[in-house]
């Protein structure tokens, strides 16, 4: 289905269905995520399946569906995954599809908050999605931010660093790059993308 479509009224800006938000570990995906799902209730946020445990506050199903690896393994195999990938070498995520695939149905503007591995995928599956790269506004802060969120053990935060040098590397491959040095200015540019036919390249 391609992902830009008119809208179901008939008139008005048409619509990018399905966009995709990817960018380096830290640098606030899954924040400017939770401001769209709170402010922007129209927009169907995806949610991944991952074999990593919870972090304080994420809860199963909300944030993500927290699996074991043996159901991870049945839904790879049963082709129950959009697309999936180990990340930083120790927890596998993934998307479902089912899900994905009724609310374009249905015509509804779906984001997929994902990681790089996994929007490369979807490129492969859905050429037709915006891809939208979101982006610190400096090395020093995104190293400030995986730091100070206290998540990771300080072996996993060098691994992560590790991983985020060649994952900024990647933006030139979106369609369009987003700072997040504002939440909500980040979350209120990705949601205008959504409904702008004609995006810059660079923000």
């Amino acid at each position: 289905m391609p992902a830009q479509q008119a809208d179901d009224a008939g008139s008005g800006p048409p619509v990018r269905r399905l966009v995709v938000l990817a960018g380096p570990t830290a640098v606030g995906k899954g924040t400017v995520a939770a401001y769209v799902r709170e402010h922007h209730p129209g927009v169907w946020l995806s949610v991944s399946a991952t074999t990593r445990e919870p972090r304080p506050g994420e809860v199963h199903g909300e944030h993500y569906y927290f699996v074991d690896d043996a159901e991870f393994d049945r839904l790879a195999r049963e082709g129950q995954l959009l697309e999936w990938a180990l990340v930083h070498g120790r927890a596998r995520y993934g998307t479902p599809r089912r899900p994905v695939e009724q609310v374009l149905a249905q015509g509804r503007p779906a984001l997929l908050e994902i990681d790089l591995q996994g929007a490369r995928k979807i490129r492969e599956a859905m050429p037709d999605a915006l891809f939208v790269f979101l982006a610190p506004p400096s090395w020093d802060d995104l190293v400030v931010r995986l730091v100070g969120r206290g998540t990771e053990s300080p072996e996993e935060r060098q691994v992560r660093l590790g991983t985020a040098r060649t994952e900024l590397a990647a933006a030139e491959e979106f369609d369009v790059t987003i700072v997040n040095d504002d939440v909500s200015r980040a979350a209120e540019e990705l949601v205008s993308l959504m409904v702008d036919p004609t995006p810059a390249k660079d923000s």
